[in-house]
Parts: structure tokens; C-alpha cells; sequence
């Protein structure tokens, strides 16, 4: 599989600070980029074969007064990465042992992401001017003909096939539980008073429960993460349309989408990753609907929140 891939994250019209991150993670090569490194990503990570070990992409969209949001994405994904590469090293020893299994990308993405938060959790208990901070976290961990994703808050994973796009992630939002219950519409949720408060946050509390589900892809198969900079200004088929117009250049779909999210206002950060997927090791496109396969874990069908907990306002 190959993977082709453009990021960028832009501070908006309105905020004085990026508090958006973002991580693309070779780790076949121990290659990566944060979106603290530099304007757009390194020669080599652009276009990636997909290895053994996989690739590993994040969005984390920061909350918090003064640097604190930054502080958090930036851990966020700095934690992530660097445990990962770490367990590489694990992972080969335990491949030497006869009753040695391999964790999978997706398992050790969930594993490092708990510690993340715990690590984001402690910071903020410590240092005052960190208190209350946190990050969400949508993580896609790809192997070869395989994409999971991981999801913590409401920034969002899309899958484009063809002309179809289709949310692939839950936000773990107050307004996502009105509307899966019933009490307000779709169209509602776009405009509600509470429509920034998250249920769940990396750092918000001491435990974390991240929601996996995966997508068996196709050739030409396209992955948007973005953060709800980009996500709360256009809808899915605005999306698609700019995708469209730009005619498989991700650099230009990036630039595109940025903009139309400040057009509409920019009051926010606005973070976009783009993966298109090729390869002759994936099945070629059909006429099938894009389907997102229920969460590994029982009890990670439905992430369970209140309004009790809705501390986390980005």
C-alpha cells in the first residue's frame, strides 16, 4: 500500500495562537513530523510505502487559558509518538518468543493514548498555569488494506470514495448524545448553544475510554482528519466538493478547505490531513457503500457521558 499524504494547521481569523497539533508517524522508518516542526511536512513523509509497522496520523486540537491548549496537543502527540517508536523495539523481542503475539498498531495507539492523557492529567494537577487543560485526539493507525481510528472529542475522520464521504468518527460531544437520543435534529446540533462542549478530553480526567472502529479501504480511498476549526464551518458535502474541485491535488484541497473554513469566519483553528490510499495490495473500488465496522470492545459501542462531566469546551 502507499499512502500519499498532505497536512497543514492554520490559526484562524480570530485567535491569537495555534492550539492545534498534528503528527504523521512512519514507523517502519522512525520518520514523523509534528505540526510544531515546520509550515508543511517533509519530502519523504508526503508520499510513504506502508511497511511492516505501519503509519500513524493525528489530529489533537488543544482547550485551555493561555498557552495551556498548546501545551496539550503538543503532549499529546509528542507522548504518542514517542511511545510508539519506543514499542517497536518491544514488539521485535516479543517476535523471538515462541508463545510471543504481536499487539496490534491499533491496541498499542489505544495503550500509548491512555498514557497520554494520564501524563496531560498529571501536568495540569501540578503546574497551576496548566490546570484544567486537555486535547482531543482522533488517530488513524494504518496498515497494509487496514484503517482504525481511534476517537477522544469530537475533531473528526472522514473517508471519501468516489463522490461519497461519510463521518467515520462519533463526536464525543454534548450535542452528539441530544442528538442520538432524540431531542434535537442534525441540522440543530450545527447551531446549539452547547455545540463546543466535549464529554471526553485527553487530560480532562484521570481515566480515558478511546471508541476504535475500522474501514477496509480502496484503491483511491481518501482519509480527511481535520479539527472542528475545519469541521464546525463546512458541512461533509462542502467538504466533498472542494475535494472534487481540486482534483486530487491535496496540497491545493488543503489550502482550499483552510480557506473556506476562514471565509465563513475563522474563529478558530483550523488543522486538515489528507491520506490517499493506492497500492496493488488493496481491492479496487466497487459500487459498495463505505462501511464503518463496530468498535472492538463491548463496551466501546457507545461512549458514555453526562452533563455532569461536560467539562471540556473548545
Amino acid at each position: 500500500m502507499i499512502v500519499d499524504l498532505y497536512a497543514k494547521t492554520d490559526i484562524g481569523r480570530v485567535r491569537q495562537g495555534n492550539e492545534d497539533n498534528l503528527l504523521v508517524l512512519d514507523l517502519s522508518s522512525a520518520r514523523s513530523w509534528a505540526g510544531t516542526d515546520g509550515v508543511r511536512p517533509p519530502e519523504e513523509l508526503c508520499r510513504v510505502k506502508v511497511g511492516g509497522e505501519g503509519i500513524v496520523l493525528v489530529v489533537s486540537d488543544g482547550m485551555g487559558g493561555a498557552l495551556a491548549g498548546d501545551v496539550a496537543s503538543r503532549m499529546a502527540v509528542e507522548t504518542v509518538r514517542d511511545l510508539l517508536v519506543e514499542s517497536n523495539a518491544d514488539e521485535a523481542n516479543k517476535r523471538g518468543k515462541s508463545n510471543g503475539e504481536d499487539a496490534t498498531l491499533i491496541d498499542r495507539l489505544r495503550d500509548a493514548t491512555v498514557y497520554a492523557n494520564l501524563a496531560i492529567h498529571h501536568r495540569g494537577q501540578e503546574d497551576a498555569r496548566y490546570a484544567g487543560m486537555g486535547a482531543t485526539f482522533t488517530g488513524a493507525a494504518i496498515t497494509n488494506g487496514t484503517l482504525d481510528l481511534l476517537q477522544v472529542g469530537d475533531s473528526r475522520a472522514y473517508v471519501v470514495r468516489g463522490s461519497e464521504i461519510k463521518q467515520a468518527t462519533k463526536d464525543q460531544s454534548l450535542v452528539q448524545q441530544l442528538v442520538d437520543v432524540g431531542q434535537i435534529s442534525e441540522e440543530e446540533a450545527e447551531t446549539h448553544m452547547f455545540r463546543n462542549v466535549i464529554l471526553q478530553a485527553l487530560g480532562a480526567q484521570g481515566e480515558l475510554a478511546p471508541v476504535t472502529v475500522r474501514v477496509r479501504v480502496s484503491q483511491g480511498d481518501m482519509l480527511l482528519l481535520c479539527s472542528d476549526g475545519l469541521s464546525g464551518k463546512l458541512r461533509a458535502e462542502d467538504m466533498q466538493i472542494i475535494l472534487e474541485a481540486s482534483g486530487g491535488d491535496m496540497i491545493k484541497a488543503c489550502d482550499k478547505l483552510i480557506d473556506e473554513a476562514n471565509s465563513r469566519g475563522g474563529e478558530d483553528n483550523i488543522t486538515v490531513l489528507l491520506a490517499r490510499f493506492t497500492g496493488d495490495d488493496i481491492p479496487a473500488p466497487d459500487s459498495d457503500p463505505i462501511t464503518v465496522e463496530l468498535p472492538y470492545m463491548e463496551d466501546d459501542t457507545t461512549f458514555s457521558g453526562d452533563e455532569e462531566n461536560a467539562t471540556a469546551q473548545l
